[in-house]
């Protein structure tokens, strides 16, 4: 699967036409207006094994909340029913990995954090928080300036860290690796 990058996964029909409301898995969601054709993703057990791409068209989008969840309603060529977007439930919207968007050089990819080894450099020896499973980027307001959660499961359990710039040390996507000086107690304080 690194193949490939996630754009999104498909949740249910939305419409009458053949769109399908989907979770947006992008840093990007506003390329959608640049893609014209996707692919879609089977993934058919934990390991992360797949069945065979299939390539299509995007016809339409546009961003949509439904029951509190943001997300992106997608249109692709071919689905003309509701039977046929159901058809697309829980397929994952990709592209492939050299078609992903540049990024400037501070700039992260958030599904390139997924795996990474989450480690507090705040005291006098380095404590190792755990693995970073997901990033919630739906936490706090809506603006652009919100600051991600990274969702972190360690010997804790599951922990929440904002993925704050000023508490960032290094970055090291290769060696799957992000050091930051957390906030005393913050640890504590949620997990």
């Amino acid at each position: 699967m690194s193949a490939w990058v996630w754009l999104a996964r498909i949740r249910r029909p939305q419409g009458r036409k053949g769109e399908v409301f989907a979770e947006v898995l992008t840093d990007f969601p506003e390329k959608f207006a640049e893609r014209k054709q996707l692919w879609l993703l089977r993934i058919t057990s934990g390991a992360g094994d797949s069945s065979e791409p299939r390539c299509v068209e995007l016809e339409h989008h546009w961003p949509h909340k439904s029951g509190g969840q943001s997300g992106i309603v997608l249109h692709f060529a071919g689905v003309g029913s509701i039977s046929d977007a159901e058809k697309l439930n829980g397929l994952i919207v990709a592209l492939p990995l050299e078609e992903r968007a540049a990024l400037g050089e501070d700039e992260v990819h958030i599904a390139d954090l997924i795996g990474c080894e989450l480690v507090d450099v705040a005291g006098a020896e380095p404590v190792v928080v755990g693995r970073i499973e997901n990033v919630d980027r739906s936490a706090g307001p809506n603006t652009a300036d919100a600051v991600p959660l990274l969702i972190v499961r360690g010997e804790r359990g599951e922990v929440l860290v904002p993925f704050a710039k000023s508490f960032l040390r290094k970055l090291d996507v290769a060696g799957k690796r992000v050091e930051m000086a957390l906030p005393e107690g913050l640890l504590e304080l949620n997990g």
